[in-house]
């Protein structure tokens, strides 16, 4: 068997996760300490593939315009008149000001509110007031045909919204195909979300990587989740490894609770195999899947600084009967079970991110028998980052 742990005189870099399990170390200690290594990463990993910014459901009438942010990348989230979900870069073409900074529903055009140059939903410039002296909207230099905002590729799929910044990412149907075909069976456009209830919002002082590779596995089970261990437990668990797009894991047990002595609504037409899984998914890099026959989650990671991830938590349910009136009490017991399962993940994350700043540490190990899915996280962002 090959040997796994590292040579004393090891300089850790960023290309020792692309070893072969046994014999890999993981990423340096910087890339998780470092500002400079997180903008390194946004323009290396989240602007050059798809990366999740937020969720559908929160632009979900025409008008509404949500500010978010991709590691200091502004960007914008609209839902225009015609019911489509658009991605502008949040700036104005004149001086760069911020155009939106709240959640809103727009009436009309976007306005920045520095010199009031406006702009249609389909980010069309139409109104540059003054530009041409008192009085005057017009100038021969302002061409606004070619100052439009800039939009961002975008796409979405479980009610997720994802960007493309590079705009050089596969075609996101070819993306994400690996695992929408594994999870084929189940009809995701069903998928109903059931409002406050059904969100979580968790600030970790941890760097996102560090929350992407303790969900991946099942390995600390036992230790970190014993409620959840007592019904499935380690050897219920299997992993998931698709190298190229995700990795995780898997339970052949899911068998969940009556909830005030009543079933939440399920996916119809399931094959029986999947009536006792559940799976665990990190769709590369920062979107954390589970599903299961009755409800869904899905987290977005939100990098705020090398050491710190916002989680930002939604449960989905198959039928709109699971968000009516009559479930609030099953949501609510289900919405807590989640949340104590989270929580009890912070405080792993949060002590590996101390240990980052420790000289002693020279990235880590990997099981072969438990953290094909850690190790396979691990070189993607790997190859990434050491790619000239």
């Amino acid at each position: 068997m090959a040997e796994i742990a590292p040579s004393p005189d090891a300089v850790p870099d960023v290309r020792a996760p692309l070893a072969p399990i046994g014999l890999a170390r993981g990423l340096p200690n910087r890339t998780y300490t470092h500002a400079a290594a997180l903008a390194e990463e946004r323009d290396r990993v989240f602007g050059r593939t798809w990366t999740c910014i937020g969720f559908a459901k929160d632009v979900a009438r025409p008008g509404d315009a949500r500010p978010v942010s991709l590691v200091d990348v502004p960007l914008l989230m609209l839902r225009d008149q015609k019911g489509a979900l658009r991605v502008f870069h949040n700036v104005c073409s004149h001086r760069g000001m911020i155009l939106v900074t709240e959640p809103t529903r727009l009436k009309g055009p976007i306005r920045c509110p520095y010199h009031s140059w406006s702009y249609r939903q389909d980010g069309t410039l139409v109104a540059t007031p003054h530009v041409g002296g008192p009085g005057c909207n017009v100038h021969d230099a302002i061409r606004r045909e070619a100052l439009g905002l800039k939009p961002v590729r975008t796409a979405v799929w479980f009610d997720l919204v994802f960007v493309d910044l590079s705009g050089d990412a596969p075609p996101f149907a070819d993306w994400i195909a690996p695992l929408a075909d594994r999870w084929r069976a189940f009809d995701l456009d069903r998928l109903v979300h059931a409002g406050p209830d059904s969100s979580l919002r968790l600030e970790v002082q941890c760097n996102w990587k560090l929350a992407v590779e303790n969900y991946c596995e099942a390995y600390h089970l036992p230790w970190i989740h014993p409620s959840l261990n007592t019904y499935s437990k380690l050897d219920d668990h299997y992993a998931i490894v698709e190298g190229g797009r995700f990795s995780g894991q898997g339970t052949t047990v899911y068998n969940p609770p009556l909830q005030g002595g009543r079933h939440f609504p399920e996916f119809p037409d399931l094959p029986e195999v999947w009536r006792s899984r559940g799976e665990y998914v990190a769709l590369y890099p920062n979107v954390l899947l589970g599903l299961h026959r009755d409800h869904a989650f899905a987290i977005r990671l939100e990098p705020t600084a090398a050491g710190h991830t916002v989680e930002h938590i939604e449960i989905y349910y198959t039928d709109p009967e699971a968000a009516a009136d009559d479930f609030a009490a099953q949501r609510r017991a289900l919405t807590d079970t989640w949340e104590i399962v989270f929580r009890e993940d912070v405080f792993v994350v949060e002590g590996m991110q101390r240990g980052r700043s420790s000289p002693a540490f020279a990235g880590g190990v990997f099981s072969p028998a438990m953290e094909a899915p850690t190790h396979a996280f691990h070189q993607w962002v790997a190859s990434r980052l050491s790619a000239a």
